[in-house]
């Protein structure tokens, strides 16, 4: 678990250590990996301020999202090529609807902006669900595509950290699936938001991991399932 130890008073630190909070939610054997949102709506133009992004794009994040991208991109390689599924996930064009007829006017009412942005294009294989809630879990047969590829866990990424990878990961959390969350590559439009947030995960309802942690888990995983082939003369 991240110490976040800027966060935390002495008494707050007193009390984890007391209590226990931060232990391992377990780590899967062949866990999938959910690239959560990870569209122009939310990024922005590559290369904006926060602020520009912003102006373009109300949801967008900005710098912290493009900072993200390789590390996402590094980990969808990595499990690719570990033969693990690779769910994507953004607004349902139901959602997109529902917002249009609602009448709430923004750029992220285009459904342009609901495009997974260049660097992270889905590949043949890979899966993209449409959500209409926080949670990949909600009403979108994240459940039943876990089941189908033999997966008993979740490596989480993209954004936003208190949003949608909270709700996701909570989520996880109450299907007793081990969850972890690739530090470096989800993020937030505050920071506040983020780090408060990763604290309260890791203390909680996940593991919270550095990048190269997560690249391991990936990669025990692929070996797991494809164990080295014997040398020794057969019986």
């Amino acid at each position: 678990m991240s110490d976040h130890a800027q966060l935390l008073t002495d008494g707050d630190r007193a009390v984890r250590d007391l209590a226990g909070y931060g232990g391992t939610t377990g780590v899967p054997r062949r866990p999938a990996l959910l690239v959560i949102d990870m569209t122009l709506d939310f990024c922005g133009p590559e290369g904006a301020s926060r602020e520009e992004a912003v102006r373009a794009c109300r949801t967008a994040c900005g710098p912290q999202a493009w900072a993200a991208v390789p590390r996402i991109a590094a980990l969808i390689d990595a499990a690719r090529g570990a033969g693990l599924p690779v769910i994507y996930t953004r607004r349902s064009a139901e959602r997109l609807a529902a917002r249009r007829g609602k009448n709430l006017r923004g750029a992220e009412d285009d459904p342009a902006g609901n495009a997974i942005v260049a660097p992270l294009t889905p590949a043949d294989g890979d899966i993209v669900l449409g959500k209409s809630k926080p949670s990949a879990f909600w009403q979108t047969g994240l459940d039943e595509l876990l089941a189908r590829h033999g997966c008993d866990g979740v490596i989480l990424t993209g954004c936003t950290t208190s949003g949608c990878v909270r709700a996701t990961a909570v989520d996880a959390y109450n299907r007793d699936l081990p969850c972890l969350i690739a530090e470096d590559a989800v993020f937030d439009r505050f920071e506040a938001s983020h780090t408060q947030s990763l604290f309260d995960l890791g203390a909680k309802y996940a593991d919270v991991v550095p990048g190269a942690e997560t690249l391991r888990v990936i990669a025990d995983a692929h070996h797991a399932a494809n164990p080295p082939a014997s040398n020794s003369a057969p019986r």
